[in-house]
């Protein structure tokens, strides 16, 4: 538990060109908000985008809530121009899409450098394609500023011509490769979005099954998505008090110069007690908001 834990059980993806969408995040129950210039903003309405997204982070306002900037690939006619329009505009992070290698990680660092960012301003990588999910492990270790993996399972599907199904069969494989590289580097990772508004039920059980892989939260496309995202990702009641038995039990353990200790019938070791102050410290991060 060497640094604090920010909670990110939800991570709303917000279109830049909709100046009320922007206004309206102020005031929602997410943990974090990612202003998007790229997917949900039309060719026509990028220029718009990018001056309403660094206008509303000078504004500020959106209080606890980590505002993240997704910017366009460096390589089309927008990402330069996205970053030179934010890099000082107060944002907590820059999301770069479809990541294949860490060199862009690097080349988005300089452009940002290059622009007047802060030195140590985070930087967020989306996985999603084939290519960058089989290259994870040397982009999640590729970057000291990189804080944070979001995967991108609609074009993963498409890249992939697989089907979305209700299991997720589809993209177990590189969820799984997502989490196993953010745990390795120490990077937080995010799940990818529900596409049905329709499917309160298909929504909650694909929170609970990100929450039961390991994930740290799960991007979203509505606000209406935010309070199973929350539940879902938050430590439950009973969790919190087998967390409390657990460590106190620990702790009189090793008081008592024993390795080990019995909590409702299982064993608790040193990595049980770590696991037990993780779960306690999110709760407590998650109350302070």
């Amino acid at each position: 538990m060497n640094a604090p834990i920010r909670p990110r059980r939800s991570v709303l993806y917000m279109p830049g060109a909709n100046a009320r969408a922007l206004d309206k995040a102020r005031s929602l129950d997410a943990d974090a908000l990612i202003l998007d210039l790229e997917d949900a903003v039309a060719p026509d309405a990028k220029q718009q985008a990018r001056v309403q997204v660094a206008a509303a982070l000078r504004e500020g306002g959106y209080g606890r809530r980590e505002c993240i900037v997704r910017i366009n690939a460096l390589d089309t006619g927008w990402g330069l121009e996205d970053v030179r329009a934010i890099a000082r505009a107060g944002a907590h992070a820059v999301l770069l899409p479809k990541v294949q290698s860490a060199a862009q990680l690097a080349e988005l660092a300089q452009a940002l450098d290059a622009a007047g960012a802060p030195p140590d301003l985070p930087l967020w990588a989306m996985a999603e394609t084939p290519l960058g999910f089989l290259r994870l492990d040397a982009i999640a270790g590729g970057h000291p500023r990189l804080a944070a993996i979001v995967v991108g399972t609609s074009d993963l599907v498409k890249d992939l011509h697989a089907r979305h199904t209700p299991s997720r069969e589809e993209t177990l494989l590189a969820r799984s490769l997502a989490v196993m590289a953010a745990r390795a580097h120490g990077l937080a990772a995010l799940d990818g979005v529900h596409l049905d508004l329709n499917d309160g039920a298909g929504l909650a059980a694909a929170c609970q099954q990100g929450r039961d892989q390991g994930f740290d939260g799960k991007t979203l496309i509505h606000p209406s998505q935010i309070a199973a995202a929350n539940a879902a990702f938050a430590p439950s009641a009973d969790e919190l008090a087998s967390a409390r038995r657990r460590l106190d039990a620990w702790r009189a353990a090793q008081a008592a110069g024993m390795g080990v200790a019995v909590v409702d019938g299982a064993l608790v070791e040193n990595l049980h007690a770590q696991e037990a102050e993780r779960v306690l410290a999110l709760a407590a991060a998650i109350g302070e908001q």
